[in-house]
C-alpha cells in the first residue's frame, strides 16, 4: 500500500481454531481436477470425499455442543471434479465430474431427505468436467469448463447458450467478473483471455499470463477491471500478477511465493479486497490486500497451518460473524478434517463497523436468464451486513424445487412386528443436515418435517453408498475421578489368557486377589468407591 495511506486491515491476524472447532472423522478425496474441493454456502459446506463420485455435506454452523455429522451422497459415477452452490440458494449445488457431466441438487434442509437423484443433469461433454461457477447475479445462468470447450449454459433449458472459442489446450480456470458481464479464463497454453459471451463467442482480449503451463487460476476484483492470476514461473516458484484489462500487455504488479508443485488457490473476497493465497500440499496461508488503484499486493498477514491443505474455499460474507470483527473465514480441507480458520480485525467487539463491513451483494437474482442474455446489466440488490438490519433469506431457486413432504410421513409409524428390524439390510446417515429449531417428539405422533422414515428412493441409495452402522459416531468418555474405584490392593494380575480378570454387572464388579484359597473381591458400584485392602 501506499505509505502515505494506512490501510484498515494492516493489524488482521488470523486465528486457527482449537481442534473442539473442527469438523473431525471426515475422509477426504484428493481429485486430479482444477477445482478446489470445498465450497461453502451461507449454511452448508461441502466437499470431496476418498470415493469417487461421493461428496460429504455438513452443516456449516454447529448447534452448542452437538457434534457435527457427516452425510454422503452420491453424485457421480466418476469422480467429482469441481462444486459450486447458488449464490442465491443456500441449498442448491451444482457438480461436475470426470464421467462428462454436470448435476444439480437440492440439498435437503431441516428434516428434509437426501435427494435421489439430481434435479437437472447438464451435458455429457467430450471430456471431464473440470471446473463450474454460478452466474453471480442471474439464477440459472451456469459456466463450465470440458476439456478446449467453455460453455454457458442456460440451466432450466439444459442448452448452451454460447461456446467460447480459440482454447487451444486444457482450459484451468473459468470466472464470471462480478457484475456478470465477462468471463475470464485460464488455459494451459499459458493465454489469460477475457470474454464478453453475450457478444461473441471469441475472445476480446488476450495475453500471457505466466511463463509455465501448469495449473493457472483466476479471480476478478471487485471492479470489472481488474483480476489476479496465479501459476508458475520458468522456476516452478508460485507467482501472483494483478492485471488490468483495460492495458492487458503486462500485469500491473507481480509477486514470487515459494516453490512448491501444488497449484495455487486465490480465494479473493471482492468487498473488502482481502486475497488469501492458498497451496495445495502445503501447511501455510498468505494474505494480501489487493489494491489495484496503487497497484499494489500488499502483505497482510500469514497462518500457519496444523496439517496438509487439500483444499480451500471462502465463507461467504453474508455468514460472517461481524459483531466480532471477522472480515474473512477460510475452510481448510485437511485429509481428515475441515478446519475454519478466521481472520479478525482486532477492534471492540461490542458494536458493528460499518467501514470493515459494507454493503454486499444480496440473496434475490437481478434479472431472469432470457433478459440478460439480451443484454440487461441490472445488478443486484446489495444489503446491509449489520444484523439490526440485515434481511432474511427469502429466495428459493425454481431450477429444482424442494422437495414436498410425503403426505406418509404425518402419519403414525407402526412398530414393528416381532423381533424385525426396520433398518435391516441397509444404514442410513443423517438425513436432516440441519437439526430443526425444536426437538422432534419420540412419541407416535410425527410431524411432516421431522424426517424419520425411510422411503424406497432412500434404500436404494444407501444401497449404492455401501453399508455403515449406525452407531459409526459414537464416542467413550470416561468418567469424572469420583466415580472411579481406586487404591485397589493386592489383586492377582496373572490369570491364565483364557480368562477376563475381571466381570461386572450393573451393581457390583469381581475381581481376583492374590492370595491363597482363590479369593474373589466383590465391590458394590454405589458403595464408597475409595477401597483399602
Amino acid at each position: 500500500m501506499s505509505r502515505f495511506k494506512v490501510s484498515k486491515f494492516r493489524h488482521t491476524e488470523a486465528r486457527p481454531p482449537r481442534r473442539e472447532a473442527w469438523i473431525s472423522d471426515i475422509r477426504a478425496g484428493t481429485t486430479p481436477s482444477c477445482g478446489n474441493h470445498i465450497k461453502s454456502s451461507c449454511s452448508l459446506i461441502v466437499f470431496n470425499s476418498d470415493r469417487p463420485g461421493v461428496v460429504g455435506i455438513v452443516p456449516l454452523e454447529g448447534r452448542g455442543e452437538d457434534k457435527r455429522h457427516v452425510t454422503h451422497l452420491g453424485c457421480h459415477s466418476d469422480l467429482v471434479t469441481d462444486l459450486d452452490f447458488s449464490p442465491f440458494d443456500d441449498f442448491l449445488l451444482a457438480t461436475g465430474s470426470a464421467d462428462r457431466t454436470v448435476k444439480l441438487w437440492r440439498l435437503p434442509a431441516s428434516g428434509q431427505e437426501l435427494p435421489p437423484g439430481p434435479g437437472l443433469v447438464l451435458g455429457p461433454e467430450d471430456t471431464q468436467v473440470e471446473v463450474l461457477q454460478f452466474h453471480p447475479t442471474v439464477d440459472g445462468i451456469l459456466v463450465s469448463a470440458a476439456g478446449m470447450a467453455v460453455k454457458v449454459w442456460d440451466v432450466a433449458k439444459q442448452q448452451p447458450l454460447t461456446e467460447l472459442a480459440a482454447h487451444r489446450d486444457l482450459v484451468q480456470g473459468a470466472v464470471w467478473s462480478r457484475d456478470g458481464a465477462l468471463v475470464g479464463t485460464t488455459c494451459k497454453d499459458k493465454q489469460l483471455r477475457i470474454y464478453d459471451p453475450r457478444a461473441k463467442p471469441e475472445a476480446s482480449q488476450s495475453t500471457q499470463a505466466h511463463e509455465n503451463s501448469k495449473d493457472g487460476r483466476l479471480a476478478w476484483t471487485g471492479t470489472q477491471e481488474h483480476l489476479v492470476s496465479t501459476g508458475f514461473n520458468q522456476m516452478r516458484e508460485h507467482e501472483v500478477k494483478l492485471w488490468d484489462i483495460r492495458h492487458f500487455s503486462n500485469a500491473l504488479t507481480s509477486l514470487t511465493l515459494d516453490t512448491s508443485p501444488g497449484s495455487l488457490m486465490p480465494l479473493l473476497d471482492p468487498d473488502s479486497g482481502l486475497l488469501v493465497l492458498a497451496g495445495t500440499g502445503e501447511s501455510q496461508l498468505y494474505c494480501y490486500e489487493v489494491a489495484p488503484q496503487q497497484p499494489a499486493l500488499s502483505p497482510v498477514t500469514q497462518c500457519l497451518l496444523e496439517s496438509v491443505l487439500r483444499g480451500a474455499a471462502l465463507v461467504p460474507r453474508r455468514a460472517l460473524a461481524v459483531m466480532g470483527c471477522e472480515v474473512l473465514r477460510v475452510l481448510q480441507l485437511s485429509d481428515t478434517a475441515i478446519l475454519p480458520i478466521s481472520y479478525h480485525v482486532p477492534r471492540k467487539a461490542v458494536e458493528f463497523h460499518e467501514d470493515l463491513f459494507p454493503d454486499t451483494a444480496g440473496c434475490v437474482p437481478a434479472s431472469a436468464p432470457h433478459a440478460w442474455w439480451a443484454g440487461s446489466n441490472q445488478q443486484v440488490q446489495r444489503v446491509s451486513l449489520n444484523p439490526a438490519r440485515r434481511p432474511l433469506p427469502s429466495f428459493t431457486s425454481c431450477l429444482v424445487p424442494p422437495v414436498e413432504p410425503s403426505p406418509d410421513l404425518a402419519q403414525p409409524e407402526e412398530p414393528p412386528v416381532g423381533d424385525e428390524d426396520p433398518s435391516e439390510g441397509f444404514s442410513s446417515p443423517p438425513s436432516s443436515l440441519i437439526s430443526p429449531s425444536t426437538p422432534s417428539s419420540l412419541g407416535p405422533s410425527l410431524s411432516s418435517t421431522s424426517g424419520i422414515g425411510t422411503s424406497p428412493s432412500q434404500r436404494s441409495l444407501q444401497s449404492l453408498l455401501g453399508p455403515s452402522s449406525k452407531f459409526r459416531h459414537a464416542q467413550g468418555t470416561v468418567l469424572h475421578r469420583d466415580s472411579h474405584i481406586t487404591n485397589l490392593k493386592g489383586l492377582n494380575l496373572t490369570t491364565p489368557g483364557e480368562s477376563d480378570g475381571f466381570c461386572a454387572n450393573r451393581l457390583r464388579v469381581a475381581v481376583p486377589l492374590l492370595s491363597s484359597g482363590g479369593q474373589v473381591a466383590v465391590l458394590e458400584m454405589r458403595a464408597v468407591r475409595h477401597r483399602e485392602f
